[in-house]
């Protein structure tokens, strides 16, 4: 295995992602995945007021990002994405963590999402974090030619985490 890149040890922070970043984003979103979002999913996200976030080591190096839509009581993750030079890091943890913030900070009873089922490493994340599968998308994502794979739906409570808190 080798080291991890000095940029992942490193500080990091967060910044609202903006148009301009872009480019940034979706050369990151086409190494990422084989069914990479569009441009126009992005800005689409960004002209909702969508909480989209960069995780950033500088200016000038990108290590992840997220985009989550607000609803009436809950944030639902829409993406998440760490560098694949970045992954096994900590950076998808650091990205669930200022979700999770985020979400607190608006008062959301909950988080969810939908992985795909074949996505163990996310899945094992996600339920280290709290999250809780709660169903199944069937044919959910696209998975080349007319194949599809289904979706794990998950959720954190976080208005239980509150009580038990509280209690």
């Amino acid at each position: 295995m080798s080291p991890l890149p000095a940029a992942a040890q490193g500080p990091r922070s967060f910044r609202a992602m903006q148009v301009d970043d872009l480019d940034r984003v979706m050369q990151v979103e086409v190494l990422a995945y084989s069914f990479p979002w569009s441009r126009g999913n992005f800005q689409d996200s960004l002209k909702s007021g969508y909480v989209a976030e960069l995780l950033e080591a500088s200016a000038e190096l990108l290590l992840g990002y997220y985009v989550a839509m607000p609803g009436v009581d809950e944030l639902h993750l829409l993406n998440i994405t760490v560098v694949p030079d970045f992954q096994r890091c900590g950076q998808g943890r650091a990205l669930l963590d200022r979700l999770e913030w985020q979400a607190r900070q608006h008062a959301f009873s909950s988080i969810w999402l939908e992985v795909r089922a074949s996505n163990t490493r996310a899945r094992y994340l996600y339920g280290a974090r709290g999250f809780v599968e709660q169903g199944v998308r069937r044919g959910y994502y696209p998975a080349g030619g007319l194949r599809r794979e289904d979706a794990v739906v998950m959720k954190l409570d976080l208005s239980q985490e509150a009580a038990h808190a509280a209690g």
